[in-house]
Parts: C-alpha cells; structure tokens; sequence
C-alpha cells in the first residue's frame, strides 16, 4: 500500500512538472545529440566547422529552441575566430551570465535560456569593440524576416547602479536595464578601474525600454525619486567622483524633459546636483553585477523610494 501511494505521488509530481513545463520543451526533445551537447549543456563546435561561419546573406538569426529573433546580418561581421561573430545582438534578446569557468561571460537567450557562446570585449575588431562568439548549431537563419528593434535607450547615473538597476528595471516596459560605466576617459574600463584609476566614469545604467509602453519622462522622474539628486559628493554612503548623479542625454527632447524635471525639483526648493552630460560610449560592466540584488537578494542600501512629482 506504502509503495503504491508512493508511485502515485511520484505521477503527480511528474503531471505537475509536466504542465509547467515552458512551450519550447517540445522542441528540445527534438534536438540531435550534438545539439544538446552545445545548446543545453554548453559545449562547444569545432571551429570553423558551423554552416553560418561565412554567411553573409540579409536576414535575422533565430534562437533555434524557442526562435526568439536574436541577431540581425547587419550584426555580423567576420573575425576569423572560427565562429559566427555578432557585434551586437537585437535590444533585449541576449543575456550575460558569469561562466562556469570563472573568467568568461557565457551568452545565452534572453527568451529560454538556450546556450549560444561567449561574449568578449576590447577586441577592437568593430566600433562596437564587441564580439558575440556564437555557435552556428544554436542558430537558425531566416533570409525573409528583417527586424526593425523600436526599442530605446536611456542612461541614468545615480550613486551604485546595482540600487539603480532595482528600481528601474521593475518599470513595466522597460525591457532590461545593464550596469556600467559612462562619462570618462578610459575604453572599456573594469570596475576596478574605475574605482582605483579615477578614470572619470560614472556608475551609470543603460535602461533599455519600450516607448509604446513607457515615456522616457517616466523613466526620468523615477529616476528622480530612487536617489537623492541634491547630494554632491555621491550617493548615500558611496562617497566618490563615480557615485554623482547625471543623466546622459542623446537628443534634444530627452536633454528638455530633464532640464523640465529639474525646474520643477528647484521650484519646490531642491538644490539638484544632477548634471545633464551628452551621451557618451556606454561599457558594461562585468557580467557579476548585473541583476545583483535579483541574484543575491535583498534590497539596495543606499536607494530608496522618494516621492517627488
């Protein structure tokens, strides 16, 4: 009797997990063995040996477990490492993760997970500075589908980006939010870089978000209100040239929706410290401080919520 309850209990458990299972469970049961061995358990091809190595046709590459658009041709270019080689990929659709090996940046689909290769930066093979190693049998490729990303960006600096990324990236419509570092003077700086060299970077976030679903004011008033914009020497009890408070504007309308926001934080008696910088090249920081509170737990120490609009 002990052992049939026991069997019933294991099928319940197996139904249970069944009917969570993500719609793309399907499609890796159809996965040859050498597909698994790259995709689900992160190997790697040989190189040189993926069929879209030298592909130069127009197109979109597709994540070949859930077909999430991740790449466009025009990402792709040809490095001669033995792989495809993206410089960027389509806003939102790939993550970094820290690699098991402790030394690389893993790079996997936003959507489902699925292992596509390795990220590495200051290669200086584009402008980007960026390369996406990618392996071909991770891939599909349509030729038919082009994708136009309608996808913005905005870049806020406000003391630790960690406190930052929090709130920001809890915005419905903002679609990924990334660490790093803006404003100085170094290429591709490290986080110890930045706070042992004076580099003149700030901690800064690139907010990656829908404008159909959110308006940068939004995003910017928020902004506003997670830190203390009258503090000048950094933020809470990060003290240091890299924790100020800036917004890193691009066009006209943003640099008018800010200098907007600060005129009415002056009217209620506010002595805003932010300053309003142009944009500068964006460097991401490494792949252990994103999403850190998301990872680690707990809430940011030196942000909090301030209504102020």
């Amino acid at each position: 009797m002990r052992k049939m309850i026991i069997i019933l209990m294991a099928i319940g458990i197996t139904l249970s997990m069944a009917q969570d299972m993500k719609p793309w469970a399907a499609q890796l049961n159809k996965l040859s063995t050498f597909e698994k061995n790259v995709i689900v358990n992160k190997g790697t091809e040989r190189a040189f040996s993926g069929k879209y190595v030298n592909t130069t046709d127009k197109g979109v590459y597709k994540c070949k477990v859930c077909d999430a658009a991740l790449y466009t041709s025009d990402d792709k270019f040809s490095s001669d490492c033995g792989w495809p080689s993206f410089d960027g990929a389509i806003p939102g659709a790939i993550k970094e993760v820290p690699d098991a090996d402790g030394r690389r940046t893993e790079i996997v689909c936003a959507n489902c997970g699925a292992h596509m290769g390795h990220v590495f930066k200051g290669e200086g093979y584009t402008k980007k500075n960026t390369r996406h190693c990618v392996n071909s049998v991770s891939l599909n490729f349509d030729k038919k589908k082009a994708t136009e990303s309608t996808l913005k960006k905005a870049y806020f600096a406000g003391g630790c980006f960690w406190g930052v990324e929090y709130y920001l990236e809890k915005i419905k419509g903002v679609k990924e939010v990334t660490s790093g570092f803006m404003g100085g003077q170094l290429k591709n700086p490290g986080y110890y870089d930045v706070m042992r060299k004076k580099t003149g970077h700030l901690e800064t976030v690139e907010v990656l978000y829908d404008p159909k679903k959110v308006s940068y004011e939004t995003l910017a008033k928020t902004f506003f209100e997670i830190h203390d914009p009258t503090q000048i020497d950094g933020q809470g009890p990060d003290i240091g040239s890299q924790y100020l408070s800036a917004v890193f504007v691009s066009t006209k309308a943003e640099r008018k929706t800010i200098e907007k926001l600060i005129k009415i934080l002056e009217s209620k008696g506010l002595k805003v410290a932010t300053k309003v910088i142009p944009l500068a090249p964006f460097y991401s920081a490494e792949a252990y401080h994103q999403n850190h509170y998301m990872r680690k737990g707990g809430t940011p120490y030196c942000h909090r919520r301030v209504k102020r609009f």
